[in-house]
């Protein structure tokens, strides 16, 4: 196999699987109403200080329309809560309930295990090698983003 086929079923296999295996280990007994998708919006609302629609919405790269979406069904089971601002009452903040801040360090255990699990048998050369290329790459999917 060359370099281009290794790559390709490399990148292919990770993509795939990281989304499979995150699935899986965010699915608990306490989380199990919960999908990767709405786990990623947890994420993105983080747990400082309550974010806008808007915001919220262009760190995810999805329409605010999409966004209210996923947004109604995360208040309905329990994550998430909305509150109107105190000096524009049209501006509606999203912040993360207590449930939602469970479940967010929920899913930041998984990804610190991941990486803890990557680089735990990496040298310092070939750590400093896999973040110089993993950067390239996000780059090059980022210029195509748009």
């Amino acid at each position: 196999m060359d370099n281009y086929e290794t790559l390709n079923d490399v990148m292919v296999r990770l993509f795939r699987d990281i989304m499979y295996i995150e699935q899986k280990a965010i699915i608990t007994p306490e989380f199990k109403d919960i999908t990767n998708n709405d786990m990623h919006v947890i994420e993105a609302i983080g747990i400082d200080k309550p974010k806008n629609m808007t915001a919220i919405a262009r760190e995810l790269s999805v329409t605010v329309g999409t966004l209210t979406i996923a947004m109604n069904s995360l208040v309905k089971k329990g994550y998430v809560e909305r509150a109107r601002g105190k000096k524009d009452r049209r501006v509606v903040y999203i912040s993360l309930s207590e449930r939602g801040r469970r479940a967010y360090e929920h899913h930041a255990r998984f990804h610190r295990a991941m990486i803890e699990g990557v680089t735990g048998e990496l040298s310092q050369g070939e750590l400093k090698t896999l973040v110089k290329a993993l950067s390239k790459l996000e780059h090059w999917f980022y210029s195509r983003k748009n």
